[in-house]
């Protein structure tokens, strides 16, 4: 069986026809959930690209990987899925974004060079790159952002596009006259991109991905890893002017969030990012543009679907179809992502099966609490491999596919956010090991642990579901908190450094294994006499001298 692992990037796990969206239709991903299974309680392991991706693909929380916002580098020997995948006899490829660093230093420190296929998969986040794009190619006064190789830019210029970076000026952006109305400017979010649609970042990727079933020789891991819905917020015709301020839903929020808030909440909210989506104006401009991107990469997702179907290849291949983390849009009067409110830090997550045992759970919906790294884990059980569950910190949830509850269901889920780099730290004056959250949900209630001398946040979701009302200053509500506190704790005292050696290495390791050590004996009565034969009978005359 091979595997295919989407990925879109900011994509809200509620933006999806299927997730009840009122006016947002997305029949091809609706498809993939009728014939597979939609978990509607996945979490990603951190509200930022970098960090989220290197817990995606590692299948690790980002406290035990390190790795803990963009930018920062993976260390070198971390254990990936690609990994994992290779021991189990299967190739796992590469074809979009992964917002991996390398660890340069390390690399250096083992003599590894990017040019070896081993310094190759260290410095790639442990896969084999069929084609790498991250997706980011924007310039300013200090240069770009991203200085790596831009393989859609060069297809860009082979199709005739102009300029050095035609992403700045053609994909992600649209038409003023003869000048560019980049995305970057949200005002211009309702015109269309200044591509051809088929020319644009999503369909191009798509036709890797199928390009890349066309060569491939099974058994195959494929991650296609999306760059949209994520910002800039601009998209080409048709889909620019497909959905209007009509086709928006309420905002969730309410005035009360802002009276007496959280102080990390409030430096959120009152940040350049929360005050522009705060506004009506904003919000009516980029969320038709954000809708348009989901429909295209609907449409996308159609295409692929097709083509798997076309060639024989649906009905041996599992589909894993997710995002990296949500998008505010205005919700809680903030923008982005970054804090632990539900359209940031969950997930879709829907997984299809083709093989017959699970057949009796197609179309259903599992509302069992679920992170991303369980995906992966769910990955490497489908390749037939036992999860090394002394790395693997996710769980398999193939048991749900069959429609079983597996005995080590998870209880609470956790994710966790450095914000040490964000200006909102040096606002606030946290020091950069003191600007960390952890947050720990299970049904009822979602605790957030701010280091730093901060309160808490927390939220009843069983009778606040829209996590309107911060209660983490209540003193009505200590017995939650504690109770909550209490599952971080257990969370905390988990065993994630001991990579390299398993339970079942150790529990062999405990029996003796002849090697003539015997500590605490008085004489040889109590042991085996093989055991001391060593160490009885005369002493040897001939010295080697």
């Amino acid at each position: 069986m091979n595997i295919l692992y989407i990925m879109f990037d900011q994509l809200r796990f509620d933006y999806l026809s299927c997730a009840g969206h009122q006016s947002l239709q997305t029949p091809h991903i609706d498809r993939l959930a009728q014939m597979g299974v939609r978990f509607t309680n996945a979490y990603t392991q951190s509200p930022v690209c970098g960090a989220a991706r290197m817990s995606a693909y590692t299948s690790r929380y980002v406290s035990s990987h390190g790795a803990q916002w963009n930018g920062h580098p993976l260390r070198v020997g971390e254990p990936t899925l690609g990994d994992h995948l290779r021991e189990a006899g299967m190739g796992c490829w590469l074809i979009g974004k992964t917002h991996m660093n390398v660890d340069a230093k390390g690399m250096a420190r083992l003599g590894l060079t990017p040019d070896s296929i081993i310094g190759a998969r260290q410095a790639e986040c442990g896969f084999d790159v069929y084609v790498r794009d991250d997706g980011l190619w924007a310039e300013g006064p200090s240069g770009p952002y991203d200085t790596k190789r831009s393989p859609y830019n060069e297809y860009l210029k082979s199709k005739g596009y102009a300029g050095e970076n035609p992403w700045v000026d053609f994909a992600n952006a649209g038409k003023d006259g003869d000048f560019i109305a980049s995305g970057w400017f949200m005002e211009n979010a309702d015109k269309p991109a200044n591509i051809k649609e088929e020319d644009s970042e999503t369909p191009w990727l798509t036709t890797q991905a199928i390009e890349f079933t066309k060569q491939a020789t099974a058994p195959w891991c494929a991650h296609v890893s999306y760059i949209k819905p994520h910002w800039p917020y601009i998209v080409p015709a048709p889909y620019h002017d497909m959905y209007g301020p009509q086709d928006i839903q309420p905002p969730v929020r309410a005035d009360h969030e802002l009276q007496d808030p959280h102080p990390i909440y409030q430096a959120f909210t009152n940040g350049r990012i929360g005050q522009s989506f705060a506004q009506d104006k904003v919000r009516n401009k980029v969320i038709p543009a954000y809708m348009g991107l989901i429909k295209q990469c609907d449409d996308q997702i159609g295409r692929l679907l097709d083509h798997l179907e076309a060639s024989g290849q649906l009905e041996t291949t599992m589909i894993i179809l997710t995002s990296d983390h949500g998008d505010y849009l205005g919700d809680h009067w903030m923008g982005e992502k970054d804090l632990f409110h539900a359209p940031s830090v969950k997930i879709p997550a829907i997984i299809y099966d083709p093989r017959p045992e699970a057949d009796t759970s197609r179309g259903t919906t599992c509302d069992a609490l679920v992170e991303a790294i369980d995906l992966t884990a769910t990955i490497i059980a489908a390749s037939g491999r036992d999860i090394p569950d002394h790395i693997v910190e996710g769980r398999s949830l193939l048991p749900y596919l069959r429609g079983e509850t597996p005995q080590n269901a998870r209880a609470f889920v956790v994710s966790e956010y450095d914000y040490s780099k964000h200006p909102v730290a040096e606002g606030l004056k946290v020091s950069p090991r003191d600007a960390r959250m952890f947050m720990v949900a299970d049904h009822d209630w979602k605790l957030v642990h701010c280091e730093g001398n901060m309160p808490p946040m927390l939220f009843d979701l069983k009778n606040d579901p829209q996590e309107l009302k911060d209660l983490g200053r209540d003193p009505s509500f200590e017995n939650a908190r504690k109770d909550m506190y209490a599952k971080l704790h257990s969370w905390g005292l988990r065993m994630s450094q001991r990579l390299t050696i398993s339970d079942a290495e150790i529990v062999a390791q405990r029996q003796d294994k002849g090697t003539g050590v015997m500590l605490g004996l008085y004489d040889d009565q109590d042991v085996a006499p093989d055991l001391v034969a060593r160490y009885k009978g005369r002493i040897p005359t001939d010295t080697g001298a």
